[in-house]
């Protein structure tokens, strides 16, 4: 197997890990990234046996577990019950239970009000030259989720504060003030939504905060950590997701010459598809072999941890004709970009509803949209996402 070296926050490597991802190809089905001591893969095929292969998962194996520094103890607080980090039965139950609250039906009643909200966004968006992140890709989704939760629109920059600050714990750049920070605002994130799950209970609104406490399923309810860490997931993951699509399909959209036309009701899901396969938000997702397991042409032992390098499997040559172009009418195959079985994000149906509802907004509304600037990307791995996309309109 094949070693390599690539530092995750080298800038050059932030702007464009895609070339990387190639060398890494050429490796072969896996390789050993030497930054982090990690077999990882770019195959769409070998990532996605992974991600389904119940043999490996995301909650650490007893014997590789250690107990987190005294500083972290918030934090690991609110992980210790969130489903992305469990697997069955415990990931099972809570997962049922939130989806019982979190239905499709309620994410598509959402579109309407989402609509509204772009229209708002652009209508407060500075004559001649704007950031799109700053002024409309980071608003959306946080008010979107504040108001799915039911908590105050007006502490929406407190929830990005928040969030921002949590999920710098899964950034190659974390450091001891990243892990403070994470830490401190998974206490205060938690205190707050303490305060609103107590009230819903005495309070019934039509918010999911409510409806995650009436959840139940044979007997079973959610218990207010289960709740919170749910909701904090909620926010943190999709909130995450969203910024950073939104960004970087303008930025794509643009670069090649595309807009409304793209974006109309016959074409809008297959270019929000496209989207998410071209320039994915999160690049590198981890799993936990759980037994003796052999894939890629490499065993796999119980403890050891492979990387699913989303980003790269959903440009792999054997899936798609020319993967590095962006093709918005190119033949529907499936993407990683939300991961794939047991742990498929949960998320997803509200993510797209997102995309789909505000492009066309914001392209109908501003039918001029070009590049005002190069753009930039953040230094955030294992996400992806512009530090900002200046535009004119």
């Amino acid at each position: 197997m094949e070693s390599l070296r690539q530092s995750p926050t080298e800038d050059a490597f932030v702007q464009n890990p895609y070339p990387f991802y190639e060398r890494a190809r050429a490796a072969g089905p896996l390789f050993h990234w030497q930054d982090y001591d990690l077999i990882c893969t770019t195959s769409a095929s070998v990532a996605g046996a992974v991600l389904r292969d119940r043999r490996f998962g995301r909650e650490v194996p007893p014997e590789r577990q250690s107990e987190p520094p005294d500083h972290l103890a918030p934090f690991h607080e609110v992980e210790a019950h969130s489903m992305l980090e469990l697997e069955p039965p415990r990931h099972t139950r809570l997962r049922s239970l939130v989806l019982r609250a979190f239905t499709s039906r309620r994410i598509a009643a959402l579109a309407p009000e989402i609509a509204a909200l772009a229209h708002q966004l652009i209508d407060a968006l500075p004559q001649g030259e704007f950031d799109l992140i700053d002024g409309f890709a980071r608003k959306l989704p946080v008010i979107v989720i504040a108001r799915l939760l039911g908590v105050p629109e007006s502490r929406a920059d407190d929830l990005l504060r928040w969030s921002n600050a949590m999920v710098g714990m899964y950034q190659a750049r974390r450091d001891r003030a990243t892990e403070e920070a994470a830490a401190a605002a998974a206490r205060e994130f938690a205190d707050f939504l303490r305060r609103h799950v107590e009230a819903r209970r005495s309070r019934p609104a039509d918010d999911l905060i409510t409806h995650l406490i009436a959840a139940e399923e044979a007997g079973e309810r959610l218990s207010t950590d289960e709740m919170i860490s749910t909701c904090i997931l909620l926010l943190n993951a999709g909130h995450e997701a969203t910024v950073h699509t939104l960004g970087n399909g303008v930025k794509a959209l643009l670069e090649n010459g595309l807009g409304g036309e793209v974006l109309g009701a016959g074409s809008v899901e297959a270019t929000v598809e496209e989207i998410l396969r071209f320039d994915p938000p999160l690049h590198l997702f981890t799993r936990w072999a759980y037994e003796e397991i052999e894939i890629g042409r490499h065993r796999f032992r119980r403890g050891d941890r492979v990387g699913c390098l989303l980003a790269a499997a959903n440009r792999d040559p054997a899936i798609w004709d020319e993967p590095e172009r962006f093709d918005p009418a190119r033949p529907a195959s499936p993407h990683l970009s939300f991961g794939v079985g047991l742990h498929f994000c949960v998320g997803a149906p509200l993510a797209r509803l997102e995309l789909a509802t505000a492009l066309p907004v914001l392209f109908a509304r501003l039918p001029r949209l070009e590049l005002a600037a190069p753009p930039r990307y953040a230094g955030l791995y294992h996400f992806h996402g512009l530090e900002r996309l200046r535009l004119r309109a």
